[in-house]
């Protein structure tokens, strides 16, 4: 197991410093930051002046092992903006982000695998079959549209739910919550269903396709004949087997909760990562974004080692093949 582990952690390491590359380099050929900071009244030595606060005078391959070296020692640079630093920004919006990906990811589990498992187990019912024509709903309806839809319902036609912003937060060990007071939870629910819609419809159709499969195999029938009960079947035997695809997909697709809710925090005013990313595109600010993409990167990067963790522990065959190869 630890040698599983080492040489995930040594991949992880070499995603991680690829990625910063192409991070940076991919950065310095979108735009001109100065642009932003120049006026037309301004003369050469002034916009000289500019460039030399922002430390784009130097060449580019002195700018990037400055980069490496300051990153290593958790500094993403300075924001041009804002006149903080980067990172600070980041994990400042962090945990906004994350809550509303964990409510999501949460509401992707408790609709999408009861339900999912109702269309495998029963999958000519009625109820089966309106379940899966809302999942193709869920994966064909645009995000942006379903947000507006969903503000113009709950929020502008039967008031029930404010429809922006994060709502009245509590301090836990320090990080700002929302799901804790009421006025959190309501403004949270929105966004978060809405963030959730398109992972919910993937459940599903995981489970029930996993259901299908796992109700044919041999190892049901013999349950069957010892005559156990079909709960005892259903929720030892078939989850623990439907489980395995199931951990794998949802660990993957947190990570993109995290990275794509972008669309989903403009619409609702949600103060998270993905809005600063947002207004940082809109006025150059080159270090936030880079901070932002790193920090996504590095999400991605822990949670796939999570998931690789967990994977094998609920399916040791991988670890195993892993050590032979």
């Amino acid at each position: 197991m630890s040698v599983f582990i080492l040489r995930r952690l040594m991949q992880s390491a070499l995603v991680m410093v690829a990625m910063a590359a192409i991070v940076f380099f991919g950065m310095h050929l979108v735009g001109d930051p100065v642009d932003m900071f120049v006026s037309p009244d301004m003369d050469q030595a002034d916009i000289e002046q500019v460039v030399r606060a922002l430390g784009l005078d130097r060449p580019i391959l002195e700018q990037f092992w400055a980069f490496v070296t300051s990153a290593l020692q958790g500094d993403l640079g300075q924001s041009f903006v804002f006149g903080q630093p980067a990172l600070g920004l980041i994990l400042e919006r962090m945990p906004a982000t994350l809550e509303l990906a964990f409510i999501a990811l949460l509401m992707a589990i408790v609709f999408g695998i009861p339900l999912g498992l109702y269309a495998g187990l029963k999958p000519d019912s009625p109820v089966s079959r309106t379940i899966m024509a809302g999942s193709i709903l869920g994966f064909s309806l645009p995000t942006f549209w379903v947000g507006i839809m969903l503000i113009m319902v709950f929020a502008v036609m039967l008031g029930w739910l404010p429809s922006t912003g994060r709502g009245e937060t509590v301090d836990v060990l320090g990080v700002p919550v929302s799901f804790l007071t009421l006025d959190g939870l309501r403004h949270l629910i929105l966004p978060a269903f809405n963030l959730a819609l398109l992972k919910i419809s993937l459940v599903i159709r995981l489970t029930r396709a996993g259901t299908r499969e796992v109700m044919l195999q041999d190892y049901i029938k013999f349950a069957r004949a010892k005559g156990l009960g079909r709960g005892r079947i259903v929720g030892v035997h078939v989850m623990k087997n439907i489980l395995i695809p199931v951990v794998t997909v949802l660990g993957l697709e947190f990570g993109s909760l995290i990275a794509f809710s972008v669309v989903t925090e403009t619409i609702f005013a949600w103060p998270g990562m993905g809005k600063l990313l947002i207004e940082s595109i809109q006025q150059l600010d080159r270090p936030v974004i880079v901070a932002y993409l790193m920090m996504i990167v590095f999400l991605f990067v822990v949670i796939n080692l999570v998931v690789d963790v967990l994977y094998s522990i609920l399916d040791p065959r991988v670890r195993l093949g892993d050590r032979g190869a």
